[in-house]
């Protein structure tokens, strides 16, 4: 998000990850990800969501078959209903560099 945009509401998250292991192994990374976003959407009431590259590459790191059981991300919506999915300490990150 850049400097302009307001944020209006941000909140922090433990998303479960558990029903992903219900999928067949080849397809356990993609519905993480679709986990994820359906979970934005219900919890923030937004339309659009956008996931960070530093949440899919910790989604991805072990590979498709093996997602994490859970991930903390911090949930930012902005006056445009545009939902923003980040690591915790994420931004910090960004703010340092």
């Amino acid at each position: 998000m850049s400097k302009k945009e307001e944020i209006i509401l941000e909140r922090e998250y433990t998303i479960p990850l558990r029903d992903v292991w219900e999928a067949p192994k080849k397809k356990r990374a993609e519905k993480a990800i679709r986990i994820i976003r359906d979970f934005a959407k219900k919890h923030m009431k937004a339309e659009e969501v956008k996931i960070s590259e530093k949440v899919n590459e910790l989604i991805w790191s072990r590979g498709i078959e093996k997602p994490p059981r859970r991930i903390k991300v911090i949930m930012k919506k902005d006056k445009d209903n545009i939902v923003k999915v980040e690591l915790i300490g994420e931004s910090k990150e960004e703010k340092e560099e």
